[in-house]
């Protein structure tokens, strides 16, 4: 099965919708109850290169980590062919802050980061067309969950 720029055009739509509504989430005031939303039990989560499992793992990572700004810079989207609507890898980029005081950085943060200080993320999602979710019409996006995620501080 190939993909046509109209395939393109539509993932396209879906990883900008995507990156803006997690994002806002995950910088929320609410976000342990917004984020689980995204994610099912069989998504897996990899921080830093620490492994999590399903809503509970990251409930349990985000429950830990002090408020979050993020700062997306750019973003790409490859629809996976094999299925109608196909998967999507996005790939996302920018800076992110923890934390506004003395407890600003996320635990394993390395002694040298400054607390409450941008650091440069790439984060990398595998978006899983939501079986549950009603069926779509032609040129509309398709509901998606995160099948996978992860997430590695580059600066």
């Amino acid at each position: 099965m190939s993909l046509n720029p109209k395939d393109i055009e539509i993932a396209t739509r879906a990883a900008d919708h995507f990156t803006r509504i997690y994002y806002t989430a995950y910088d929320s005031d609410t976000r342990l109850a917004d984020l689980p939303q995204f994610y099912r039990q069989t998504s897996s989560l990899t921080w830093n290169g620490k492994p999590f499992q399903g809503v509970d793992g990251l409930k349990e990572l985000v429950a830990r980590m002090p408020p979050t700004q993020h700062e997306v810079q750019s973003f790409d989207c490859h629809p996976i062919p094999g299925a109608q609507p196909p998967s999507l890898l996005i790939t996302v980029s920018g800076n992110v802050t923890h934390g506004k005081g003395p407890s600003g950085n996320p635990p394993d943060t390395p002694v040298r980061s400054i607390e409450g200080h941008p650091r440069v993320f790439a984060q990398t999602f595998i978006l899983v067309p939501d079986p549950l979710a009603p069926p779509t019409k032609p040129g509309e996006v398709a509901k998606y969950y995160v099948g996978a995620d992860a997430l590695r501080f580059v600066g």
